[in-house]
């Protein structure tokens, strides 16, 4: 009988902590769905009958007059932002609100993702920020792209045997499956410095762990959410998103590849070098040797965060988890992008042939030389590639978590008073449904690079083109 008391007091306990939870929006006006019990409006995210963006997008539209809205992921409140105004601001205007994303995981759990520069916070985020900025600039970019031709030439000429060899002169291949390995050798080179051939040798070591590393089934979805909701007991429960064997092959990759560069001397621009140059605090920002050139709609120029002096040494465990992120945030983006590409250049032939046409006239008037400045040359290139990442967006939503209480405003004109934001609760710009909204991509559903050439790119409203993770 004690025991059966206890029970229900439990239960009555868990079902007012869920009702105070659940009512979080209730009072300000804020529009959101009724959430189940601890799944909240997760539900078929969970089980895996709905993709997130769709999750999104049907939040967008069913409440297209609101500013913002609620939505709980399992037992954490979410706001969804929808108001362009309100973006940039929370954006830029009011950024030191929202300068932390939401916790992935723990670091002391799982330094390998716990300590790169999406998961750092505050101070530290500042910091590793600043530290890495250098290595992303133009004058870094090209002393790689020698790298990435060479990957590519690898890649063609493996394609190039296969048709030769085959009874009917051509064959039939897995575009996502060339994509992605061609990924993960540009990476391998680029960020680890290790020659890999993923189309020849096929269930190679780096290939095999990448895949591993950068495949976010069911289980890990889970870990993501059950860190978003219940942070302390997933610590607890020392439950990360990486094996032990994925971590050591990663960390003893880089550091060795690290030590025997500096035991033997040897120079090599790519990610390790700059990761090194970071450790020895020589990494800088430096003007002089920035491409000012326009190289194409989607590039920004560096924030001032980025340009900050920074004295602190990093920690082997914090250089391994930058490179790993190199790879974990380039594997499925680059080869995802590269996927839809293909596909909308094979459903528009119109598209394809002006596409190759530019291409065609550029290596006759380069002599057949690619490189870095060639690449700038192919403005319809860009067109392409531009809407293609706002049709097909790799990141679906852009988050950050509210590190000081701040005033969102009414949610919508029915609302009788502003929503406070409370520190710790999160924020989501839902790129994917600003980037199909009609009012401003007309037929946002219709593969069209015109809309970013010179004559019409001036009609792209602020803040409805975000197809990176630049908010990084």
């Amino acid at each position: 009988m004690i025991t059966l008391i206890w029970l229900a007091i439990l239960v009555l306990v868990i079902i007012q902590y869920m009702r105070k939870v659940y009512s979080r929006f209730d009072d300000a006006g804020v529009s959101h769905f009724k959430p189940a019990p601890v799944v909240g409006n997760a539900g078929m995210q969970v089980t895996g009958k709905r993709h997130v963006s769709q999750d999104f997008d049907i939040l967008y539209q069913t409440f297209s007059n609101d500013r913002f809205i609620g939505r709980y992921e399992m037992m954490r409140p979410t706001v969804i932002l929808r108001d362009l105004e309100l973006i940039k601001k929370v954006a830029i205007k009011d950024f030191e609100y929202f300068i932390d994303h939401r916790a992935v995981v723990d670091d002391t759990v799982d330094p390998l993702f716990g300590r790169n520069l999406f998961s750092l916070k505050g101070q530290e985020w500042k910091e590793m920020r600043s530290t890495l900025s250098p290595a992303f600039t133009s004058s870094k970019m090209r002393g790689m792209v020698p790298f990435m031709i060479d990957v590519n030439k690898q890649m063609i000429g493996v394609l190039k045997k296969k048709i030769q060899t085959s009874e009917n002169n051509y064959v039939d291949i897995e575009c996502k499956d060339v994509t992605t390995r061609y990924a993960n050798d540009v990476i391998a080179s680029c960020a680890f410095g290790v020659k890999v051939d993923s189309h020849t040798d096929e269930d190679n070591e780096f290939y095999t762990k990448g895949r591993s590393t950068a495949n976010f089934g069911f289980r890990r979805i889970l870990v993501f959410l059950g860190y978003a909701s219940f942070p302390k007991l997933m610590k607890k429960l020392n439950i990360s998103l990486f094996s032990n064997e994925t971590t050591q092959f990663f960390k003893n990759l880089v550091l060795s590849t690290m030590k025997e560069r500096e035991d033997r001397n040897i120079f090599r621009p790519d990610m390790i070098h700059l990761l090194m140059e970071a450790k020895k605090g020589k990494l800088t920002y430096d003007e002089k040797t920035t491409d000012k050139a326009d190289t194409g709609f989607a590039t920004v120029e560096e924030s001032d965060i980025g340009k900050k002096t920074v004295n602190r040494v990093w920690s082997d465990t914090d250089l391994v988890a930058q490179a790993t992120l190199f790879f974990v945030a380039g594997f499925e983006t680059i080869s995802s992008a590269m996927s839809f590409i293909l596909h909308e250049l094979a459903v528009n032939p119109d598209i394809q042939e002006k596409l190759y046409a530019e291409i065609m006239e550029n290596e006759a008037n380069t002599n057949g030389k690619f490189d870095y400045n060639s690449i700038q040359n192919l403005t319809y290139l860009d067109c392409v590639i531009s809407e293609a990442l706002r049709l097909w967006p790799p990141a679906v939503g852009l988050d950050r978590m509210c590190v000081r209480d701040y005033n969102m405003g009414r949610a919508n004109e029915k609302s009788k008073k502003d929503f406070i934001i409370r520190k710790g609760e999160g924020i989501v710009v839902p790129v994917y449904s600003i980037h199909h909204d009609p009012e401003y991509f007309p037929e946002p559903y219709k593969f069209d690079p015109d809309r970013f050439s010179e004559e019409n790119k001036h009609n792209i409203k602020p803040m409805t083109y975000i197809p990176f993770r630049s908010w990084a």
